[in-house]
């Protein structure tokens, strides 16, 4: 329903730029309060969402956008999905999680998958949570996905993927955010 919103508005934009192909636009009221229940109830009130009557939309390829909220920023990844953007590291540090190994982090930076053996500690999470991953050097955080197990079952495992990656240094969104930030 959410992608559905943003594509309609794509031919109804209310304003749009051009900054490396990016169509820009902001949403209505109306679609901005799906999309806050949406950020509200996947986030589960880790962090408080400004009141806003509209959301600025940065499309980086169909069905995948950055959205800006007065000054919080999230990927949109799909309708049911919409993650905190990782340059965003007061919002990040509300969420659970994992520590990696310095020899998981090209992987992780190249879009892999986070798997049992390069997560050297664990926060608290849930299956399906929102978890960012931190290398372990200096904390620097690394991306952003969902849980593909809980935290307690993922420690008893010697291998397997623990967290779909979905949103990590480099990626396109990133990238974007770069040539965007400063219209922000």
């Amino acid at each position: 329903m959410l992608e559905a919103i943003i594509n309609n508005h794509t031919s109804l934009l209310s304003m749009t730029n051009s900054i490396s192909c990016l169509k820009t636009y902001v949403i209505s009221k109306k679609d901005t309060e799906k999309i806050l229940k949406t950020i509200v109830n996947g986030w589960e009130e880790k962090i408080s969402i400004p009141k806003t009557k509209n959301i600025k939309v940065f499309e980086i390829e169909e069905k995948k956008s950055i959205l800006v909220i007065d000054s919080l920023v999230a990927v949109f990844i799909s309708e049911e999905i919409i993650l905190p953007f990782l340059g965003r590291t007061e919002v990040l540090e509300k969420f659970p999680s994992v520590i990696v190994d310095s020899g998981s982090i090209k992987f992780i930076c190249n879009g892999a998958k986070i798997l049992r053996p390069g997560i050297v500690e664990f926060g608290q999470f849930k299956k399906n949570d929102i978890v960012v991953a931190k290398e372990e050097k200096y904390g620097k955080y690394l991306s952003v996905g969902l849980a593909l197990e809980d935290s307690i079952n993922a420690k008893e495992l010697q291998k397997g993927q623990i967290i779909n990656n979905l949103h990590y240094v480099g990626d396109k969104f990133w990238n974007a955010f770069k040539e965007i930030s400063f219209r922000i």
